[in-house]
């Protein structure tokens, strides 16, 4: 900005002491960065000053009741000028954060008086300064008695410098450093959301194939809510959180595909769930073959009283049969030839399928989304799945998430969406909770600790992945050709690497088997009926549900599993070995005491596989050369650690280690 004489005012962008790069904020910090209740948050900044005097620095927390708490930072490793703090965010709502960083006049004084008093040099000098630092500290009894050692020229100068040193007095400065040119960051927000939003074990499944069955005639009788909530118990007795539903409205009938995608449907095909709309309504209705609105609220009460929450798909797609085709033609694309586009990836084609169109009528399609939303909400549903977002307008999505948590904070919106990572890392960024992840096709050892990396450090302010194992469109090759192993693997590394992972129902039965030339299943359950017998697989031992029960209890028993930014790699010889911890300081658990956890795994599903593991205990609270015990928490095995230790995992056996660091009490 000029001024009267032409000159532009100078506008200082740094203060005295430089505080630079803070986080946690996301890029370009155009949304406030995310957390959610309960989650430890480590804050961070780049803070230096000139030439070699100490300072320290503080992160300034706002609480969404405006109560301020101060929190000291410490630096991150040798030379790097990065400071951290953690903190754990335990209330919902906006909270703001600053750094406060300032000149350590005291550390500064004993640091150069531990250095030159010994040497002789200006010893009287520095005394002397160090007698003006201890005037501006108060007069407790720790400072006189200093101030008297200093003031002491009879005593031999080690003596006097020892009272630098009193614990009593360095509890004092510790507590409230002496400090000077107190500079003060610009203010950042974090939006905490509630903990489901961040954490949480889901399992998806079909309500009309529960209670399914084929008829003499060849057709079926669909399974119902009412049949679907017999599956409910089960479900929860394995630990899951969430129970996801595809879409569970009619299903048109123009250009039904049959089984297998195929393009034409026999008379006893269901069609898929995701072509929605018929003469029988459109979003805001319900499957007349699944049950009544009655059924369905009768069905999330059963959920609740098994303590799970019910996660219904929201796909912005259409039959050509939806009600919106004739009453609201605007809403989609019209060709030259005056017919409907229908989706297409060329060079696929879903005839089934109208992709909305948000530009010609942005206002109208909007209110009517909204309303949709809000009838769900008001029957009880509190989590979205968000079918294929990104197919959407993204300030589309800014405002729907804004106008429904503005009202109902509560509600969680997860995007299914596995894209480019622009896109991905923009979703999450204006407000969707949570997110699918290229989790399932990392599978080796470098891409998986690649993965880890971005999901707990470089993504961790704004995006929350949620580690699917399967989906009804995703079946991988390794899945298909990894045997049992390969489900033991990734579900273990799905439910301890992030606090949210999830199953598709079929996954605790190892079903393995694709459709030629895709990665989906074969007679996939999209396009027919799939009851199962998951009874009698538990009691032949072939259900793989005893592990994910299993699983689901050492996560809830282990608050270290139920954070993400907390993840550390480690190290082994071997280039199929994984190995990773997560630690949580006993300040931030109910016990007291410290969680920390290890996960060995062996990600080759075909072999045993034999290694030494190297670790850097102080990631997890343990001096680096001490020897510490764990316990194998699948398999009840106890071992003494040190650093370095021999490893062996048989894909057959037992392919992945979950172990918990055993800590004495007053740890």
């Amino acid at each position: 900005m000029a001024n009267g004489d032409g000159r532009t005012h100078f506008a200082a962008k740094i203060g005295r002491i430089p505080i630079r790069n803070l986080a946690p904020v996301q890029p370009e910090d155009r949304w406030p960065s995310k957390a959610f209740v309960g989650e430890v948050v480590p804050f961070e900044a780049t803070v230096f000053r000139e030439g070699h005097d100490l300072i320290g620095a503080d992160v300034l927390l706002i609480d969404p009741d405006g109560v301020q708490t101060q929190h000291r930072m410490g630096p991150v490793g040798v030379g790097t000028d990065r400071w951290r703090a953690l903190a754990r965010l335990s209330a919902p709502g906006t909270w703001k954060f600053r750094v406060q960083a300032y000149s350590d006049d005291w550390a500064t004084w004993r640091h150069n008086a531990d250095i030159k008093i010994p040497l002789g040099q200006d010893v009287e000098l520095v005394f002397a300064e160090g007698l003006q630092l201890l005037q501006r500290a108060g007069k407790t009894a720790p400072v006189k008695d200093a101030a008297a050692a200093f003031s002491d020229t009879t005593l031999p100068p080690e003596f006097r410098l020892a009272a630098a040193h009193a614990p009593n007095l360095e509890a004092i400065f510790a507590a409230t450093p002496l400090s000077s040119l107190a500079t003060l960051s610009e203010q950042h927000s974090i939006r905490v959301e509630r903990e489901r939003s961040g954490v949480g074990s889901w399992y998806e499944f079909f309500p009309r194939s529960i209670g399914a069955r084929k008829n003499e005639d060849g057709s079926w009788t669909s399974g119902t809510f009412v049949t679907a909530a017999t599956r409910l118990p089960a479900i929860a007795a394995m630990g899951f959180d969430v129970v996801y539903l595809p879409p569970i409205h009619p299903i048109g009938t123009s250009f039904r595909k049959g089984p297998n995608n195929t393009l034409t449907a026999g008379p006893n095909d269901p069609g898929s769930p995701w072509a929605i709309g018929s003469a029988a309504g459109g979003h805001d209705a319900i499957h007349p073959d699944l049950g009544t609105e009655s059924d369905f609220v009768a069905f999330l009460g059963v959920a609740a009283d098994n303590g799970l929450e019910v996660a219904l798909d929201l796909a912005l797609q259409c039959s050509p049969d939806h009600p919106w085709v004739t009453q609201h033609p605007e809403w989609f694309t019209t060709l030259p030839d005056g017919s409907i586009a229908y989706a297409e990836n060329p060079p696929k084609k879903y005839q089934d399928i109208y992709p909305l169109n948000f530009d010609n009528d942005p206002i109208g399609i909007r209110e009517e989304i909204l309303r949709v939303l809000t009838y769900w909400i008001g029957l009880g549903v509190t989590i979205f799945r968000v079918d294929n977002p990104h197919t959407k307008p993204l300030d589309f999505w800014e405002w729907l998430i804004f106008e429904v948590n503005s009202k109902w904070p509560e509600i969680v919106f997860f995007a299914e969406a596995f894209t480019r990572p622009a896109m991905m890392q923009a979703l999450a960024g204006v407000g969707f909770q949570q997110s699918y992840s290229y989790f399932t096709w990392r599978n080796t050892k470098v891409e998986l600790e690649e993965f880890l990396l971005q999901i707990s450090r470089d993504w961790s302010a704004f995006y929350r992945p949620n580690l699917f194992v399967n989906t009804p469109d995703i079946l991988t090759e390794y899945l298909q050709f990894g045997g049992q192993p390969a489900y033991k693997i990734r579900a273990a590394l799905a439910a301890t690497a992030s606090p949210s992972w999830g199953v598709y129902s079929g996954y605790e039965l190892f079903e393995d088997v694709a459709r030629p030339g895709s990665e989906e299943n074969l007679d996939n359950e999209k396009f027919e009926y799939k009851p199962r017998d998951f009874a009698r697989a538990e009691r032949i031992g072939a259900s793989l549900a005893p592990n994910l029960t299993q699983l689901n209890g050492i996560r809830s028993a282990h608050p270290s599993l139920s954070q993400l930014r907390n993840l550390d790699l480690h190290w082994s010889d071997d280039d199929a070995i994984l190995v990773y911890s997560k630690y949580l300081d006993g300040q931030f658990t109910d016990a007291g005491l410290p969680d920390g956890i290890i996960v060995v795994a062996n990600l080759d599903p075909h072999s045993v596989r034999e290694t030494t593991v190297h670790l850097d205990p102080t990631k997890f609270g343990i001096p680096a050369d001490s020897p510490f015990d764990v316990v194998d928490l699948l398999s009840g095995q106890r071992f003494s650690w040190t650093r370095d230790n021999y490893v062996r995992l048989d894909a057959f056996v037992q392919p992945v280690h979950i172990l918990a660091i055993e800590y004495p009490k007053g740890s």
